[in-house]
This record gives C-alpha cells, structure tokens and sequence, in this order.
C-alpha cells in the first residue's frame, strides 16, 4: 500500500478508508466504511516493513499482527473488541474491527489534566476489566500487554480491552516467545509484571493482574506506581521495590480499594488475588460504597492554581499542601509553556532559550506520563535544532537523547534502541567516549538490549561502560562501581550465577575497603552475592552471607529497615532450603511480626511472610491456613 488517501483507497473492493485516526509503532487505524453491509468500522493496517529493518523481526511483527486477528476473532466478548475480518492488500495486512467511539484509558487521564479519577470511575472501569480478563484466561490466553493504551471507555460508559498482539495461548508458549524475542517489545515497562522482566516461560494469568494493578493505581492517583524517568529504574522498582501505597497520594481513597491495588501489585504472583474472578469479589462492594469525587473547581476555599493542581485544602491558617506528587509538574508544565510562549514572541520560536522551555516542557510531560506528546514536542524540539544549532550540537544530542528514552516509555524498544545507538555513536564522536553525557547514552542502550531479551549484547555492554567508566573515573570510583553492579545483575538475570558470584564478591571487597564493611553499598553487593550462592544450590553459604548481611543492616540501618527484613527473610529461604524448618519458622515469624508492626496486617510483605510462616507450619506437620491471596514462597 504505497500511498493511502482518504476515501481513495478501497481494500478488497470492499472498505473504504475514509480517515486516519490513530498512528502507533505497528502501524495506522483509519475510519472506514464497510461498504458490502454499510456500516463504519475501524481498519488497522500494519506499516511497510523498512528495508533496513532485520527480516526476522518484519517476520515477527507480521505474525503478532495475524495472531492478534485470531486471539481477538476467539473472544466474542462484550469488554474485547470485536475483529470482523483479516486480509492483505498490496503486500500489506489489515485488521478490520468494530470503531470504538470513546477514548482509551491514557488520553481519559491526559483528558483530565492529568489528574486520577472519580472513585466511582476507578471502581467501574475495574470491575468491567477484570470481567473481561476473567473470560480471556478461562480460555487460557494471557493478555501481556495491558496498559491504559490498550483499553477503551466508550461513549457510553462500557470498557474494551484491545490490542492482543502479543498475547499468550497457554498451549504455544514456544511460539510466543519467538514473536517477543527477537528485537519486538514484549511490554511496557511501567505495567510489566515483575516475572515478564525475568523468566518469561513462567509468565501466567497473574501477570495481567500485576499490570492491572499498575493500571488501576494510575487511574487511582495520576502516576504508575513506579514514575520514574529511566526505564531500567522502572523495572528494577518492579522487582525490587514496594509500591508507596495509594492512599499515601490520596487519602480520600477507600481503604479496600487501596489494600487490592496493593495485592495486585504483590512481586510475587502466588501472593496477589489468583484469578479475574477473586478481583471481581473484592470488587463488587466497593462498587456499591464508591461514590463521586467532589469536583476540586467547586472548592471556594482554595486558590486558582491550587484547584488547577489538584490540591488539597489544610486546616485552617495552614499552607495549602500538595494533594499528590503530580500536582507540582503540573504546574512546572504550565510554567514552562507560559516562558516558551513569551521567549516565541520575544526571541522567535528557534531561539536556542526558547527551545530550552520546550525541551523542560517535553520532560515534564515524561514526569507526568504523558509520553505520546513528550515525543512530539521533543520531535518538534529536535526539528528546530537540527536547522538553527545542526545535528551534532551538544543541546541536538541531548534532544535526540530524550526522544530514545520517550520512544522506550511508549514500548517502542527497537526504535528507541536504534535512536540511543546512534546518539552513543554521536556523542562519542563531539564529546569523547569518556565524557558523562556519552555514558548516559551508553547506559540507556545497555538497558534497551535488556528489555529486548538481548542479554549477551547488553552484558557486552554494561562492561563496556564499567571499563570506561573506571578509565574515566578510577576503578574504584562510586560510578564505576554502581556500573559494575548493573553488570552483575545482567548476569544473574542471564543464569550466569557463577560469574555473578564472582563479580558480587570482588564488588564487596572493593566497596568494604572504600567505604568500610557496613556501609549499604557493601552490603548491597554481599546481598547480591548471597542470592546468586542460593540460586546456585549453596545454601549453607547462602544463609551464613544472609545472616551476616542481616546483623550488620540491622546495626547500620535498625531491626525493621525493609532490607534487614528482606535479608532476615534470605535467611529463612536458605533454612528451609536445608530443610531446618523449626529455624525458618521462628524466623519468618520475627519478619512477620516486624513487617506487620512498620506496614499493616494488610500489606503485600506480611501477607508474605503469613504465608511463609504457614508453610513452615505444614511443613512440621501443623497446618496453618494462610492468608487470603497469598502463598507461601519457600521451596517446593
């Protein structure tokens, strides 16, 4: 299809394409009119394949487009979009579905200026998901890629599910994993369950429920749970990190809807909520008790730009605080279009300072996870710096550094790998392969490779920029260590638990003799280390390096710091491993009470440790039930 113009074009002599109305990575979704049955239905068409794209990823993306006509054909269901018919025209394919009049969750939040939504909203929009994705994995299909983009209010208040592209049969695991794992990505990071970060062929039905949670808690506050603007430091708060629970970003949510949020969120599939159909019980009275947010614009009480911001009125005589951390980039947003409109008039729209507002104001659009116009004011940005400064200036590359990082929050990784290559090339060539700039880049291309299933490339890569780095810098030079433990992860995420032992121990010893034995650093990297002895099967020194690691966290950073819990809990794995039960029960029981006391009975973490005490309990012949929705994490 060389050309399409409106009305011009008519596919099989049958539907007309009467208007673009969406463009993304795999292609464009014209209007069309069906013109045998005359009626309007949507057509998507997959783009034409570059000539510099690799044969096999074209193959790829080719058949995620053809398996996404046949999941979705599967699934006659009233919250999944309906596909009416599949073909190609010109070498190229189409997809011709139902035309959705609505909009997807992503532009409903840009739409409300970035603000989280109506309690009721949330609730509803949950409830008609979670229906949806209870029918999909009753016929054991897993969606793997849900996010607000792929799901649709309409007009009329029922929610679609869309875009299955890279979905999972339970019955053609192998298959799926070739369409992800060869250059096409397989997520986006802010709503990717911790295990499609890991170990994809453990991927199930939990892991929709993990991504949403993620997309309930963005709907629920205005943020991801994990906001961050580096993408590897998404993932990493995904495995590692628990989520600042939703309430703490607004009170006035309920406390039952904040407490599943968090369950769903729970980095251990055995212990969130095990089906669409136990969300959906815990759902149904929320529903019921949810009721409208009052509206912020009705609150005589605060100042304009308070209201705008989304704040929340103090007592009286006290400064009006910030409701939720969105509420200050919101305003910085405003700010920095108000100065790039002033310096417009002023200095002219190619003015190097007027660039300089655009460029903060395509960051904070990033900050606020309003990534589509993040890449089209960075593109606009990069236009005009191109022309006024050209394409190897410093403040260029910065710009076409920002554009990769916004391409990869979109989930296009293979362009965004592409792009921050180039830009690493670039800024090497301008500014030296050791300058600080051109290492950024570098790190941003080693962790794309990550994401892309590209382990050896990207171990290849972290080296590289530890070697640089300590060229640079020192060997011993904080950066160059930090670089050095990214390599190590790399290696355990790649089942080189030999090397990572290796590395983790020489990354101790440095750190021990730099900063001194119990500074975190050290003990960050013994932790690394512990974890890959026990992946390795040496579990008695895998508990001897938990247990020091235990005792010195908890004299550096007190007994009920979350990583002293998270090293006593090391601790007990490696007992139950070695079969001393007793030990391990008395263990997770400290960390049980402990978590319990800091976070709640309710939290994702003492559920855990429950659920580990009550294994221990069976294990010795005294079965305790465990908590509800959680799972005991000891070995089988």
């Amino acid at each position: 299809m060389k050309a399409v113009h409106d009305g011009d074009t008519l596919l099989q002599g049958r539907y007309r394409l009467l208007e673009r109305i969406g463009r993304g990575g795999m292609g464009e979704v014209w209007r069309a009119e069906d013109e045998a049955l005359g009626r309007e239905v949507a057509v998507k068409c997959l783009k034409q394949l570059s000539p510099t794209m690799d044969p096999s990823a074209g193959r790829v993306l080719q058949e995620r487009f053809r398996r996404e006509a046949r999941v979705a054909a599967a699934l006659p269901h009233r919250g999944i979009t309906v596909v009416h018919d599949f073909g190609e025209y010109e070498g190229v394919l189409f997809l011709v579905m139902e035309l959705l009049e609505g909009r997807d969750l992503r532009r409903l939040l840009e739409d409300n200026g970035g603000e989280p939504l109506p309690v009721a909203d949330v609730t509803d929009i949950a409830a008609q998901i979670t229906d949806a994705l209870a029918y999909t994995h009753a016929r054991g299909i897993v969606h793997r890629d849900l996010k607000p983009a792929n799901v649709v209010r309409l007009t009329d208040g029922a929610v679609k599910i869309c875009d299955f592209g890279i979905a999972r049969l339970g019955h053609d695991i192998g298959f799926t994993s070739r369409l992800t794992g060869t250059g096409v990505a397989m997520g986006t990071p802010h709503y990717m369950s911790p295990e499609q970060i890991g170990a994809d062929e453990e991927i199930d039905h939990r892991s929709d429920l993990y991504s949403l949670g993620c997309v309930l808690y963005e709907l629920a506050t205005g943020a991801p749970p994990f906001d961050y603007d580096d993408a590897w430091a998404v993932l990493v708060g995904h495995r590692d990190t628990p989520p600042v629970p939703p309430r703490e970003h607004r009170p006035d949510l309920p406390a039952g809807l904040d407490r599943l949020i968090l369950d769903l969120l729970a980095k251990e599939p055995a212990h969130r909520p095990q089906s669409a159909s136990d969300v959906s019980a815990r759902l149904a009275p929320l529903r019921g008790a949810a009721a409208p947010d009052p509206d912020p614009a009705a609150r005589p009480d605060l100042p304009p730009w308070a209201r705008r911001a989304g704040l929340q009125p103090g007592p009286p005589g006290l400064r009006v605080a910030e409701g939720r951390p969105q509420a200050s980039a919101a305003e910085a947003l405003r700010t920095y279009e108000d100065v790039a409109a002033a310096r417009a008039g002023r200095l002219g729209p190619d003015h190097p300072d007027t660039l300089a507002a655009l460029q903060e104001a395509a960051y904070t659009l990033g900050r606020l996870g309003r990534h589509t116009e993040a890449h089209a004011a960075y593109a606009t940005v990069l236009a005009a710096r191109e022309r006024r400064q050209g394409v190897d200036h410093p403040d260029t590359l910065h710009c076409r550094h920002n554009l990769a990082v916004t391409l990869g929050r979109l989930g296009r990784t293979a362009d965004a790998h592409t792009l921050a290559a180039e830009v690493g090339a670039s800024r090497a060539r301008v500014l030296g392969p050791d300058h600080p700039d051109t290492l950024t880049t570098f790190g941003e291309t080693a962790h794309l490779l990550d994401l892309l299933g590209r382990w050896s490339e990207a171990r290849l890569e972290y080296d590289r920029i530890a070697a640089t780095r300590a060229r640079a810098l020192g060997p011993e030079h904080p950066e160059t260590l930090a670089a050095r433990y990214e390599l190590g992860a790399c290696l355990g995420r790649m089942g080189m638990y030999a090397e990572a032992c290796a590395l983790y121990t020489d990354l101790a010893e440095i750190r021990a003799r730099v900063s001194g034995p119990d500074h975190p650093e050290t003990l960050r990297a013994r932790h690394g280390l512990g974890l890959n002895l026990g992946r390795l099967g040496r579990w008695q020194d895998a508990l001897a390096e938990a247990r020091a690691v235990a005792d010195a966290r908890e004299r550096v950073l007190g007994a009920d710091h979350r990583d002293t819990l998270v090293s006593r809990r090391e601790a007990a794995v490696a007992l139950g491993w070695l079969g001393q039960w007793d030990e391990a029960l008395v263990l997770h029981g400290q960390v049980a009470a402990a978590r319990e006391g800091v976070l709640g009975a309710g939290h994702p973490d003492t559920q855990a440790s429950r659920a580990d005490e009550a294994q221990c309990l069976e294990r010795l012949g005294r079965p305790a039930r465990p908590p509800a929705g959680a799972a005991a994490g000891q070995p089988g």
